[in-house]
């Protein structure tokens, strides 16, 4: 739609409030609301906020920023707040003399797609899935019930709450292959139509507000945190991804035995070789790593498969005639992970694939985790770091993500994940009380 539409669209809906999305550097959603009045000069010239209080946007000193709106991304609000109907954008963010502002997540991902345009390729599509779990509150980490994998009855608040969210998603325009029931009890998955990078960043935003919403209404909490409970499966956002040319799918090829283009092998190849150093954008969190462990269907060593589940990577099997299904499926990012972050690295990593003309190992169809440790050498099998300061250290080694985010991004992420990894360090947990304490 263009700005004439979106008005008489506000108009004829009865909106009141606009709000103007964005996110800080972690992918905590921010935001501006806006009276109907001020919409026209909000499309016209954005509106003005102090971005020195944003993660990882500016100093003190630097703090006048403007959140540009995307008329793009224009949907209406599902819910009404205190009977008050809105309608919001994800916006852009800039320096007051327009330029756009480095550390702006939407922007990092908008250059690693703009690389890849450069290198012949028209579109980079993902297709998330998004698991979670709904629990009582926020106190209590208790799964509402004990269902299991595709379980469907009896129906719950949960399965009520799922069904809901994903009939709010379509009607404001996005684009659902499914939902269902996890492994774990109380886990559930959201699973995205595939779409281009930058408009399915806005669209998992948008999915984890209305989820949270909906499982408040129907009392519940619904939470992304990558491991709420011991002993039972994380959650975490699977990608599956791929690019297109001028002429399809770059990554399909009919003449090889997995069906994978020169271009598709090298772009999993450089999955491969770089996953160790984008993890920690992947997997941002101290709690992340509890979920990348053996025995829980977590990828934890670098390799790649077409059914293996225990892989990093899996490059899944599709129907014949069906070459835009072609795709690979990268496993390590979890549901608390900044979207627009995640693409831009992985991305990254698969281009740099196809710029060094990687070449893709045999397939690893046995279980990992079931390996001695002779026998992962013996494949060269490697694995993800398993904690974030050994994530992070990797990362601020990486040339790669240096340029994937840029100089500042890349500098503050840093700094917030050793902050984190400090604060993290120093806690006395309840572990070492009940190991410890009785004993020394």
């Amino acid at each position: 739609m263009n700005a004439k539409e979106v008005i008489g669209l506000v108009k004829e809906s009865d909106v009141e409030v606009i709000r103007l999305f964005f996110t800080d550097i972690l992918g905590a959603v921010k935001g501006i609301n806006i009276t109907v009045s001020d919409l026209e000069r909000a499309l016209d010239e954005g509106i003005a906020f102090d971005g020195s209080s944003i993660e990882g946007f500016v100093r003190i000193e630097e703090s006048d920023l403007i959140a540009k709106p995307d008329l793009d991304t224009f949907k209406i609000f599902p819910f009404e707040t205190g009977g008050v109907r809105s309608g919001f954008f994800f916006s852009d963010v800039t320096t007051p003399d327009g330029k756009p502002l480095p550390c702006d997540p939407r922007n990092v991902l908008r250059k690693a797609v703009d690389k890849a345009r450069g290198l012949g390729f028209t579109n980079f599509y993902v297709g998330p899935e998004l698991e979670y779990f709904y629990f009582p509150n926020t106190k209590q980490n208790v799964p509402t019930e004990d269902a299991g994998y595709f379980d469907i009855l009896p129906l719950d608040e949960g399965s009520r709450a799922r069904d809901m969210t994903l009939s709010l998603l379509t009607k404001m325009g996005i684009v659902m292959e499914a939902n269902h029931h996890e492994v774990a009890p109380g886990q559930h998955e959201l699973d995205f139509r595939y779409g281009d990078a930058l408009a399915m960043a806005d669209n998992v935003m948008i999915a984890k507000m209305v989820l949270k919403q909906t499982a408040q209404e129907h009392g519940l909490y619904a939470t992304f945190m990558p491991k709420p409970v011991a002993g039972i499966n994380g959650s975490g956002m699977h990608v599956h991804q791929s690019l297109f040319g001028v002429s399809g799918n770059a990554f399909f090829s009919e003449s090889n035995r997995y069906k994978l283009s020169e271009t598709g092998q090298s772009y999993v190849a450089g999955l491969l070789k770089h996953s160790p150093e984008i993890t920690a954008i992947t997997n941002q969190f101290v709690n992340s790593f509890k979920r990348l462990v053996p025995g829980y269907e977590a990828p934890v060593y670098v390799s790649w498969g077409r059914k293996n589940r225990s892989a990093l990577v899996r490059v899944p099997a599709f129907r014949e005639g069906k070459s835009a299904s072609c795709r690979a499926e990268y496993r390590a990012p979890d549901s608390a992970t900044n979207p627009y972050l995640a693409f831009a690295v992985m991305l990254g990593a698969g281009l740099q694939g196809i710029v060094d003309k990687e070449k893709m190992p045999e397939p690893v169809e046995r279980n990992i985790f079931a390996m001695s440790p002779a026998e992962k050498a013996d494949l060269r099998i490697g694995s993800l770091p398993g904690d974030l300061h050994l994530a992070t250290k990797l990362t601020a080694e990486s040339k790669l993500v240096r340029n994937v985010l840029g100089d500042d991004l890349f500098e503050k992420f840093l700094e917030n994940k050793y902050e984190e990894w400090e604060r993290f360090r120093v806690q006395v947990t309840d572990f070492e009380l009940k190991t410890y304490l009785p004993k020394l």
